[in-house]
């Protein structure tokens, strides 16, 4: 797994608990939190298809 990748998807997991924990304290910054887990999660897949194009290519 690409290190871009696994940082990206770091970031998803730790943004999804801060949007719950903002969700659970009745912060509507949570709002945010998805947001961001969203985009990092894009993120994730975007550079995990990316290797796997890079892979097959060379292959």
């Amino acid at each position: 797994m690409p290190r871009l990748a696994i940082y990206a998807l770091i970031v998803c997991v730790l943004s999804v608990a801060a949007a719950v924990v903002s969700f659970v304290q009745g912060s509507w910054l949570g709002i945010v939190w998805v947001l961001l887990a969203g985009l990092s999660s894009n993120m994730t897949w975007y550079y995990l298809r990316r290797a796997r194009a890079r892979k097959s290519v060379t292959h």
